[in-house]
């Protein structure tokens, strides 16, 4: 026997509009005015494309961007808009627009660009305008996108700039004027900041080991005060902890103008460092306003400056391994959970979520053990009801301890009957695994250990660095799973732009995929993010010619 189907195949993916970072050009002395094409915006070579829909059948079309404008949200009203804009002298200096691109599917997308339309003829009887350009980039050189800046003026109103991936900004501004250029960017706190952080604070406060640039000091003060103090430690650890969600005295960024010399470079704080660039009297074009970007609470230049990616998750070739005997768990009755090391060697600090499975356990209490400095404050217990604690603990020295000694107790009321071992589990699901030795860092793993003595290693959500890295042909991606689970891999360049994703089922432990170079169609410095329900991770990978 045999059945036949029908299959009706839909494109319903959106194509991806790539456009030009800006487009100049002036008004016409016959009309005071001059038309852009939607398709003026595409970039050139690697532009807009679709997955089922060849790239010269796409469909351009463009709107400036008004205050009065609403979302648009059928095809036609965007098919409405037409392939073409009018610009005229009211549109002098910057103006936003939006570029929609459609498919022959009918679905569509837009990307926000810019026009600089300019009078270089006096055909407008308009002042006279001067650009203002500079670029934002961390200590290290590294260019900030998205700080959101500001020209501003007591009566003229100038449109916001949004840096790029450049970190570039210009504005054109009317002359004679005096203005202040002031960055701001105030999202994901919680990038490039880690306990290891606050192991390196707490060695510049005990005069252990002073941080050795005056950006990294302001990046220590956490808490805005105009100096370094356990206070920041607090404020950071608050942070890791998720038991805050943001600065509350500060924000996640703070910007410094590039060309100002600290009187004291061991203490930025000696003197008032400018925040802002005036400039007073606007007479011509004025470029490399540039500004310094700190990331708060970041003192070792871990935090990635673009903005498509979230704090980069580091792996490692160790663990440090917490043990805890294993038991049969009946409801109704209360138990202690120790957790010991058997090799706990000059460790700095660690960090790490603690996973328990709300059905069956049922936290009571914390208490601590050996490590000294350790307390409740060292433990988060605003997401009780999604299961996890999680917590962070270090030292200006390095911490031994004996074979076996308690680090801390977890006092918890089983709900149901269970083994302990399939309760409970670490992974980075809102604090990072991590652990700080003298001489390397590790991951953070559980070990149970039976009646018998027999034990077992469990393994948490783990990324790894793909291999070989840099990549010429091939590349191996692994990566741990603490369950069998659908699993999505996504590969994006600098700029943001997504690649190459690979979703499937994959097994509990380790599982790789294996990428051919000519599949990814790039080069240089990309980021590929492996995604679950419950974990996110993301790694750097550099392709070479």
């Amino acid at each position: 026997t045999y059945c036949d189907y029908t299959f009706t195949i839909s494109d319903c993916k959106k194509p991806s509009p790539i456009l030009i970072n800006g487009l100049a050009t002036v008004v016409m002395p016959s009309s005071g005015g001059v038309t852009l094409w939607a398709n003026d915006f595409d970039a050139p070579g690697s532009g807009s494309f679709d997955n089922c829909t060849a790239t010269e059948d796409l469909v351009f079309t463009i709107r400036i961007v008004e205050e009065s404008n609403t979302p648009l949200t059928s095809l036609a009203e965007v098919l409405a808009l037409g392939t073409g804009a009018d610009f005229t002298c009211d549109h002098l200096g910057f103006t936003e627009v939006e570029v929609y691109v459609i498919d022959e599917a009918g679905n569509w997308d837009f990307g926000i660009t810019y026009a600089h339309i300019q009078d270089n003829n006096g055909v407008c009887d308009v002042q006279e305008l001067a650009d203002v350009s500079g670029v934002v980039h961390t200590e290290e050189d590294e260019m900030v996108s998205d700080v959101n800046v500001s020209l501003n003026h007591q009566s003229t109103a100038i449109p916001d700039f949004l840096t790029s991936s450049s970190g570039y900004f210009q504005f054109a501004a009317p002359m004679h004027q005096n203005y202040t250029v002031a960055p701001e960017r105030n999202v994901d706190p919680l990038n490039g900041v880690t306990t290891f952080d606050l192991v390196l604070i707490s060695k510049h406060i005990l005069g252990l080991d002073v941080l050795d640039s005056p950006y990294k000091i302001i990046a220590a003060d956490a808490n805005a005060s105009g100096n370094v103090t356990t206070f920041d430690l607090v404020t950071l650890r608050r942070l890791i902890l998720n038991i805050d969600t943001e600065f509350a005295n500060n924000t996640s960024w703070r910007f410094v103008d590039a060309s100002f010399n600290f009187v004291d470079p061991t203490n930025p704080f000696a003197t008032a460092f400018p925040e802002v660039i005036s400039i007073n009297d606007l007479e011509s074009n004025i470029a490399n306003n540039d500004f310094i970007a700190v990331k708060v609470g970041d003192v070792n230049n871990s935090a990635i400056p673009t903005s498509f990616v979230g704090t980069q998750q580091r792996t490692f070739d160790n663990n440090l391994v917490l043990n805890l005997k294993d038991q049969e768990l009946v409801a109704g009755e209360m138990y202690n959970i120790d957790f010991t090391a058997s090799d706990f060697r000059d460790v700095l600090g660690y960090q790490f979520t603690l996973n328990f499975d709300v059905t069956a356990l049922e936290f009571v209490d914390v208490k601590t053990g050996s490590l000294s400095n350790l307390s409740a404050a060292n433990f988060g217990l605003s997401l009780l009801g999604k299961g996890a604690i999680t917590t962070s603990w270090n030292e200006g020295k390095a911490t031994s301890l004996k074979d076996d000694a308690v680090l801390f107790t977890l006092q918890f009321v089983a709900k149901a009957n269970g083994q302990l071992s399939e309760l409970i589990s670490v992974s980075s699901q809102f604090t990072h695994t991590e652990a700080y030795t003298i001489n390397e860092d590790l991951n953070i793993a559980l070990a149970f250990v039976s009646i018998a003595g027999t034990t077992v290693l469990e393994n948490g959500f783990e990324l790894f660095q793909n291999v070989p890295n840099p990549v010429l042909n091939n590349t191996t991606i692994g990566f741990q799973l603490p369950e069998a689970t659908t699993a999505t891999l996504r590969i994006f360049d600098v700029s943001g732009k997504e690649i190459k994703v690979i979703a499937g089922n994959f097994a509990k432990g380790y599982n790789e995929v294996n990428i051919n170079r000519s599949a990814l169609n790039a080069s240089g410095v990309l980021y590929y993010e492996l995604s679950t329900n419950a974990h996110k991770a993301v790694m750097r990978m550099i392709l070479v010619d």
